[in-house]
């Protein structure tokens, strides 16, 4: 499984990494929505996890990127705001699968990049 991860914070993406790397699954980290792009443009993603708070860009352009480019990845949306929590997110993100709070653990997050993206 090819899994990409839009996260400005580099520390935070290398955890969320981890354990998916130790499962065998290629990980990809892009810092903001300028490398998104440029990745979703030359490698196809099983998976997206997407902090919806980029420091460069807006998650919200990846996500409906990743729709046009790569229907088939599923976005996992992460946030540390109750901004979505009515479920709207699945309104503006036609791919994503689930939100989830960003201090969700990477082994948690790691799992549900499994479920959806299997």
């Amino acid at each position: 499984m090819q899994v990409l991860i839009v996260e400005s914070n580099a520390n935070l993406a290398a955890l969320w990494q981890r354990p998916l790397s130790a499962w065998g699954h290629g990980v990809t980290i892009a810092t903001g929505q300028l490398d998104a792009v440029r990745h979703l443009s030359t490698h196809d993603f099983d998976a997206i996890i997407l902090d919806l708070k980029l420091t460069e860009g807006s998650a919200m352009a990846v996500a409906d990127f990743a729709n046009y480019r790569q229907p088939q990845a599923h976005i996992i949306a992460v946030t540390s705001d109750r901004c979505f929590s009515d479920g709207s997110i699945f309104a503006h993100l036609g791919n994503a699968r689930v939100l989830l709070p960003r201090a969700t653990s990477p082994d948690d997050l790691g799992k549900m990049v499994e479920y959806y993206a299997a």
